[in-house]
């Protein structure tokens, strides 16, 4: 888990940190995080080819292989790097949440950028849809929570977990095997899930029962 709070770059990392400003069940938030990222180059391809295969050309295995290579392999090699070059790895411990955070804005910078023309038809459209998914997550994942009969701190972390989405990842998937245009969405949730996550944090921050829980 990233335990900086100044690591809010994108999806994965970003919901452990805003599920610990928000007085969170930590431990769950990781867990889900961490399963997540190993079931997206199965289940992505899949949801996707189910979800839009009647509506586009969808090549589920290029799908497969592009997530295999954006999510897993920055994974195995970062758990490399952290057991055989640990003290390297510490080294630049304060630098990476950054590079983390350029790289992103370059992304939405160059998407928007492309698809400036489209933005001016579709803008209000796309950022309606973006609110609407992201608000609609954190209710069911808090909702959720409270059918399964979750005490509070996971119902949090539930919240954010199914509110809070890699955006990165959906941005080059949508780069890479559509187009610009479709990936305007990601990029607008890049911006607005980092928005919403924090300021819902600061109001459950706020409550009585504030302290996170990591165990």
């Amino acid at each position: 888990m990233a335990s900086h709070p100044s690591r809010l770059e994108d999806g994965g990392t970003a919901s452990n940190v805003i599920s610990y400003l928000a007085g969170a069940d930590v431990a769950l938030s990781v867990s889900m995080t961490s399963l997540s990222t190993l079931v997206a180059p199965l289940l992505t391809p899949i949801l996707t080819l189910f979800l839009a295969g009647q509506y586009l050309p969808i090549q589920a295995w290029d799908l497969f292989q592009s997530i295999a290579v954006i999510v897993l392999t920055p994974v195995t090699l970062g758990l490399l790097a952290r057991h055989f070059l640990e003290s390297m790895v510490k080294k630049c411990l304060e630098i990476l949440p950054v590079i983390s955070v350029i790289t992103i804005v370059l992304l939405v910078g160059a998407i928007v950028g492309k698809s400036s023309d489209q933005l001016l038809v579709m803008g209000t459209a796309v950022m309606l849809a973006v609110f609407l998914h992201n608000g609609l997550g954190l209710c069911l994942g808090y909702g959720v929570g409270a059918l399964a009969g979750a005490d509070l701190a996971q119902r949090r972390a539930m919240s954010v977990e199914v509110g809070m989405q890699n955006s990165g990842l959906a941005l080059a998937l949508a780069s890479l095997h559509f187009s610009p245009l479709a990936a305007l969405p990601a990029a607008f949730f890049s911006i607005w899930h980092n928005i919403s996550g924090p300021l819902l944090a600061g109001i459950w921050s706020r409550s009585a029962t504030n302290k996170p829980r990591l165990r």
